[in-house]
């Protein structure tokens, strides 16, 4: 696939995207016994990430269709995308070395009655199209609706990408 001539990391720097450093303190210490990424051959398979900060402030807790609306939950979705950018830079040093984005699997903390979860969803996919052009940065995505994620969080993404050969 081909990149956009600017680069990730410029990218990202222009939008003004604040992506945390996992390496310190390390991905994980919240949720037990986890590594922030695997990598099998070019792809790079992530843990989960959620919306909040290094210090363990969420954005947003809560349920989507009750006490969280659906720009909330966009809201949400969209930093746990920046903070998944924050484990890639982790698994491989730059956001550069990425070739694709493969798959986003979304959960969305929602009542029954909540049909968007799609629409909560794209504010994570919105920042991988941003950053990494429409070709790399499109992928396959599923949105899911579930009653709870850990410590209150409203929405969790997992992320698959694609990347160069280079180590």
């Amino acid at each position: 696939m081909s990149r956009p001539a600017e680069g990730a990391e410029a990218r990202a720097a222009r939008l003004g995207l604040r992506i945390p450093d996992y390496a310190d303190p390390p991905y994980g210490g919240r949720y037990g016994a986890v590594k922030a990424f695997h990598r099998s051959g070019s792809l790079i398979l992530l843990s989960g990430f959620t919306p909040e900060d290094r210090a363990g402030t969420l954005l947003h807790p809560g349920r989507l269709g009750a006490d969280v609306s659906l720009a909330q939950g966009r809201e949400a979705a969209r930093m746990a995308a920046v903070n998944a950018l924050g484990g890639v830079r982790l698994a491989l040093g730059s956001l550069d070395r990425v070739t694709a984005v493969v798959r986003a699997l979304c959960f969305v903390v929602c009542t029954p009655e909540f049909e968007e979860v799609h629409q909560v969803a794209s504010g994570a996919t919105d920042v991988f199209t941003e950053v990494f052009g429409h070709e790399a940065g499109v992928g396959g995505r599923a949105a899911i609706g579930v009653m709870q994620l850990a410590r209150g969080n409203c929405f969790e993404l997992w992320l698959t990408v694609e990347a160069d050969s280079a180590d």
